[in-house]
């Protein structure tokens, strides 16, 4: 049995840049019918184009949402309900990088990182399972390597993925019952945008990417296809014995003890 989706519909929040759009690259060439979320509409766009380019038929569905706001979030499933009228997979992907540890880390900052990374994540999945639950679908949370093992400074972004991993596990006992799965990917350091949007500058981005060939048993940095696989593998029913799950795609980073 293969990865293939072909005729689901799914949505894929932050699917402008890094996981969200590799995953909507690899969702477009395996068969699916796409929604796609996020801030940025011009980086949307490009996204889109690639689809196409990778063989997408027709116009995946485009919508500009903050997820931070309840009535954005609610906007996107009703979009992709009236659209589509019906929801196969949710991949809740979107999420931010707040650096800091509990010395310097500020309330606000705190809780800007829990309402994107935990609130905005636990309302779209409560609004989408009722169409989860009719379609006998499936939700694949975006976590990380933080959520599984300890790292200093950036403290809040490992509470805040630590919660989606019980999130994801609690739910997916929840809706076991009823024919949903809900699982995850924490991924480890993927070459991505989001430690430069975190403020981190590009000389010491490199750096970082270099020190992976330490921190990772693999001996490198991740690509952005690598989690979007997982998460396609996730999605279909070659996984459909696999719910609860939260799996490492981090170069066996979770299985060692690097500082």
């Amino acid at each position: 049995m293969t990865s293939r989706l072909d005729g689901k519909v799914a949505l894929i929040t932050g699917a402008s840049s890094g996981i969200g759009a590799a995953t909507a690259f690899h969702f477009a060439e395996i068969g699916a019918q796409l929604a796609l979320t996020g801030r940025n509409k011009e980086a949307l766009e490009k996204t889109v184009k690639i689809c196409k380019e990778k063989g997408y038929v027709g116009e995946p569905l485009v919508i500009i949402a903050d997820l931070e706001k309840e009535e954005d979030t609610s906007n996107v499933i009703d979009s992709t309900i009236n659209h589509f009228h019906r929801l196969d997979i949710l991949v809740n992907n979107a999420g931010i990088l707040v650096n800091g540890s509990i010395e310097n880390t500020s309330l606000s900052d705190y809780d800007r990182q829990m309402n994107i990374n935990v609130r905005s994540i636990f309302h779209i999945t409560s609004l989408a399972t009722p169409h989860l639950i009719a379609s006998k679908g499936n939700i694949v949370n975006v976590s990380s390597v933080t959520g599984l093992r300890s790292f200093p400074n950036v403290n809040a972004y490992c509470i805040s993925k630590s919660a989606l991993d019980q999130m994801t596990r609690c739910t997916a006992l929840e809706l076991a019952s009823k024919g949903v799965r809900v699982n995850a990917v924490n991924p480890g350091v993927i070459k991505t945008d989001v430690h430069l949007r975190s403020g981190m500058s590009e000389e010491k981005y490199a750096a970082y990417l270099k020190h992976c060939e330490e921190t990772h048993a693999l001996g490198r940095y991740g690509e952005p296809k690598e989690v979007a696989f997982v998460i396609a593998f996730l999605s279909s029913e070659a996984a459909s014995f696999i719910t609860g799950a939260t799996i490492p795609v981090d170069g066996g980073r979770h299985a060692m003890c690097p500082r």
